[in-house]
């Protein structure tokens, strides 16, 4: 297995008219964590816990560089009720790279300035439903 480099990831987004917009240009840091939960099933008698396993859960935390156009399309899904498609590329969108794409609402949009530095932007997601793994 050949490993990658982050420079090349890819994530798009869908804005409030439904239509994918790739924020990869002002992204630079992208975390995609996946847990699945359990539930407890040991019984009387037992030395050891046991296990099942429940539902999968997924939230998508975003953060980069501050962009008027990226602010105007990102502000306008926070609290949107409707769902968001997105694709995420971990090693970028060329062919037989992996791809994840799934559901999510914007549940975070955060812009910060500070004096001796550049303006930066940060998004909150919680996937919903399935995530999908396939390839470009």
């Amino acid at each position: 297995m050949a490993f990658v480099h982050g420079k090349s990831a890819v994530f798009k987004l869908d804005n409030s008219s439904g239509s994918l917009v790739d924020y990869s240009s002002y992204l630079e840091d992208i975390s995609f964590p996946r847990s699945v939960e359990t539930a407890e099933t040991t019984t009387f008698g037992s030395s050891a816990k046991s296990y099942i396993t429940g539902l999968t859960d997924a939230t998508i935390s975003l953060s980069g560089k501050f962009d008027a156009t990226a602010d105007g399309t990102l502000a306008a899904v926070v609290g949107q009720a409707a769902t968001l498609s997105f694709e995420y590329g971990p090693a970028g969108s060329t062919g037989g790279f992996v791809k994840y794409t799934g559901e999510a609402i914007v549940t975070s949009y955060e812009v910060s300035a500070t004096v001796g530095d550049v303006v930066t932007a940060s998004v909150e997601l919680q996937v919903t439903g399935a995530i999908t793994r396939t390839t470009w």
